[in-house]
């Protein structure tokens, strides 16, 4: 209610203002109700007198009443000074009774005022709020007699401080210390010295609401101490500061009060608004001790150097940086489990792995808050959704979602940042990524962590060991920043094609994914689930435009679309699609059916041909089966022939040394197994043979052909074909024994893709057959061997046995499974 800023404070707090004795108002002669003038920033005690200023009506209106009927008025200190109406619950309950003994009019609704302080009284209840505050009041007074003797000792020390407190304060005059030793009243003693004391609001409150006369000596007696020791660290401090410093901060000490001045005259320049913004954005960012410590200093450095200084610009951008990252906010996870389910099946198809190893993320995290983020490796072939499950995770946790491209980086400070003392120095892309998500807790996502490169900068890789180590991240140094920041809390996923280019340490600390090719079954149901309606929104166009049949489907993906994942699918759709939009563009409404037959006349001859099983019906001719670093997996021929000569071996095909010495090894174990199926030396001593591989232009190694190429020259020499619905894969040793080899799944899938009806597989193998989808499984029969004698009876049209072979246990046959 108050207007009532105080005219003059300082001056209304000096120690010589003149303050008169309390009890110049008798108990009885206080009225019971008194009208009430709330006071701001300030406490007025009883001998008092203070100027006030005042323009609101309410206060003009008490004043203008207390004149007229010349009576006495409250004066009650607010409890928030902002309150520019307060009640009854704004108010305290202690104030002093005044009386106006100057009124002046300083202007059209302005008065100024001065009051001096009577005694004090509590407030029992409000009884009027308009036109002003009125209150029923009774009268205090002090409970211990002012003769008592401890009350007389203290009224000493009292007397004693205060004079020690004006002499540390020489801008007092020396009228001061007359004015406390001329007090001798003890109560008056003690309002005067917390009047004048500067200590908080509430503690002078403090000292009006005490009646207890030696309670409030005590409690007087204790801010003044306090104020006394306050002054003389802070005269022991100037003067340690005075004989110290130095021109640097001589300097400092004048730009400060420069600034001051130009505040005062409402000059500020731009560079210290901008300072002072900035340092009230470090104030807000939440930094952790350690590293406010740093900004703070690097803030006050920053002032003292010229703003045209080189040296300015590469401070204020470092604490730019500072001030803008996520120091302390996280994002709230989304922890409903059924949710993050359903959002992972509307996003992909199959993978199942991937999805159940999020939902126990999710579950775990569920049940224990300060969970770290897991380190995820995706390694599968090009297009079967690595990137796009990464988009698909954030959304179902909640989380926001950045994209770290590691694809051909070469240099380690992309990953660590440059040191300040370069030119154009930046942090590196993890602390980038961090003030591009807001939170410390995205999910981000390092693309193509396989394909880092190395050179004369550093080598990324090793750089990456501490950040996707999570007993070190929540400390990761970026050397740009130089201090720590907690990368703990992030979700990394990163993607591969390949492990094998990924080094041993930093494949050691990520949890390794495998997402495989995608089967047929699994491409179409992709393709009606996803793509087509993608691409049919993205062209413009509805399903009442277009119906692509499932034959129409089935010839994109067996002519024009053979591949582990979906994007080159996802082309041949769109290519369709386009299609039908410029039939509809051009005005025809009707529903285009795109059948096989359509299919053939809008995408042309097919673009792909599967390797045919039949090609296999004459001798020296076997299947095997291979797969590629990018994880797409396909039938291979291994055909030998044979011609006179000396006995020598011709391989042709671009082959690897491991695939050199296994033809070497298969030779080498037909030869001496001549015997038994009839041959003689004769048969090798006087032929040349040449294997070769077809698809010349494709690299080939791998020990898994051993088996084919033992087939194939069996196949050659004993003059049986091969059975052209049989394909085999295992590598083979002299003693004749089947070793397992990798790439099962792959392998098996290229099969059934090329119309292979049986697959002999090492014995060793047949636990890989569970990562086979089971509607691949029911469509092959599995045979699982341990000896080239058993492969041979399974894959040659009759047994090449002329003798009887070396006992051996019956091939084991998964029929149909």
């Amino acid at each position: 209610m108050s207007d009532d800023k105080k005219k003059g404070a300082a001056a209304a707090q000096q120690m010589t203002a003149p303050m008169t004795p309390p009890g110049l108002i008798n108990k009885e002669d206080i009225p019971q109700v008194l009208p009430i003038l709330p006071l701001r920033n300030s406490v007025f005690f009883p001998g008092g007198v203070l100027p006030l200023a005042v323009g609101r009506q309410k206060t003009i209106a008490l004043i203008k009443d207390a004149v007229r009927d010349d009576q006495v008025i409250g004066v009650v200190t607010q409890r928030k000074a902002e309150e520019e109406d307060p009640g009854a619950t704004d108010l305290y309950s202690m104030g002093t009774v005044a009386r106006i003994v100057k009124l002046l009019k300083m202007g059209e609704d302005n008065y100024s005022l001065v009051v001096q302080g009577l005694a004090r009284f509590r407030v029992v209840d409000l009884v009027q709020e308009a036109p002003y505050l009125k209150a029923r009041v009774e009268a205090v007074e002090d409970k211990t007699a002012a003769e008592n003797v401890e009350v007389e000792a203290l009224g000493i020390n009292l007397k004693k401080l205060a004079r020690e407190v004006i002499e540390l304060m020489p801008e007092l005059p020396a009228a001061a210390t007359e004015l406390v030793e001329s007090i001798t009243h003890p109560g008056h003693l003690a309002d005067l010295i917390a009047a004048n004391v500067d200590v908080p609001i509430e503690e002078k409150q403090a000292v009006l609401e005490t009646v207890d006369l030696k309670a409030r000596m005590k409690l007087v007696l204790e801010l003044l101490n306090r104020k006394r020791e306050i002054l003389k660290l802070s005269n022991k401090i100037d003067s340690a500061v005075k004989g110290e410093m130095s021109k640097t901060q001589r300097e400092y000490y004048l730009r400060q009060q420069l600034k001051a001045i130009k505040e005062e005259l409402g000059e500020m320049g731009e560079e210290e608004e901008e300072l002072d913004e900035l340092a009230e954005r470090i104030k807000k960012a939440g930094l952790p001790p350690e590293v406010e410590k740093v900004a703070n200093k690097e803030l006050n450095r920053l002032k003292t150097i010229p703003a045209a200084s080189s040296e300015y610009t590469v401070a204020r951008t470092y604490l730019d940086w500072i001030a803008d990252l996520p120091w302390n906010k996280l994002s709230d996870d989304n922890l409903d489990i059924d949710n993050a389910r359903k959002q992972l099946d509307n996003d992909h198809y199959g993978i199942e792995k991937v999805k159940k190893r999020v939902i126990e993320y999710l579950a775990v995290r569920k049940l224990k808050n300060d969970m770290r983020g897991p380190i995820l490796c995706l390694a599968g072939p090009p297009g079967v959704g690595k990137t796009s499950l990464g988009q698909s995770i954030a959304k179902a946790l909640g989380r926001k979602f950045v994209r770290l491209a590691l694809g051909g980086v070469r240099d380690e400070a992309e990953i660590r940042g440059h040191r300040r003392t370069y030119v154009g120095a930046l942090p590196g892309r993890f602390i980038q990524n961090m003030k591009k998500a807001g939170t410390r807790n995205p999910l981000m996502l390092l693309d193509e962590v396989d394909k880092l490169g190395a050179d004369f900068r550093g080598d990324p890789s090793a750089a990456l060991l501490e950040v996707l180590d999570p007993e070190q991240n929540h400390t990761f140094s970026d050397h740009y920043l130089d201090v720590a920041f907690d990368l703990s809390k992030v979700m990394f996923i990163a993607t591969a094609n390949r492990l094998e280019p990924i080094p041993a340490p930093l494949r050691d600390r990520m949890e390794i994914i495998e997402m495989s090719s995608y089967t047929f079954l699994e491409k179409t149901a992709i393709a009606r689930t996803h793509l087509i309606p993608k691409q049919l929104k993205e062209h413009g166009i509805t399903a009442d435009n277009m119906d692509l049949t499932p034959d129409g489907l089935d010839k994109i993906i067996s002519g024009y679309a053979i591949e582990p994942g979906v994007r080159t699918l996802e082309r041949r759709i769109a290519e369709v699609t386009r299609s039908v939009a410029v039939e509809v563009a051009s005005g025809r409404t009707e529903k285009q059916v795109i059948d096989a037959k359509r299919v053939a006349e809008l995408l042309g001859p097919k673009a792909m041909e599967l390797n045919v099983a039949l090609r296999t019906s004459q001798c020296g001719v076997s299947t095997g089966l291979y797969y590629t670093q990018l994880g797409f997996g396909d039938i291979l021929f291994v055909e030998a022939t044979k011609m006179t000569g000396k006995g020598s071996m011709m391989l042709t095909g671009q082959l690897g040394d491991m695939m050199k010495e296994s033809a070497t090894t298969a030779h080498s174990w037909l030869r001496a197994n001549a015997e038994r199926m009839g041959l003689t030396y004769a048969n090798f001593e006087k032929s040349d043979v040449h294997i070769h591989f077809p698809d010349g232009a494709t690299p080939k190694d791998g020990p898994s052909a051993g088996i084919a190429i033992t087939t194939a020259l069996t196949s050659l020499f004993t003059g049986i074909p091969a059975r052209s619905d049989t394909a085999m894969t295992g590598e083979i040793t002299l003693r004749g024994v089947v070793g397992k080899i990798g790439g099962v799944r792959e392998k098996v899938m290229g099969a059934h893709r090329a119309g292979i009806k049986r697959i002999i597989l090492c014995e060793s193998n047949q636990k890989d057959l569970i990562d086979v989808p089971e509607e691949v499984r029911k469509e092959l029969e599995f045979f699982f061997v341990t000896k080239i004698d058993e492969v041979l009876e399974l894959a040659l049209e009759k047994s090449p046995w002329r003798a009887a072979p070396p006992p051996a246990e019956e091939p084991k046959a998964e029929i149909r499974a």
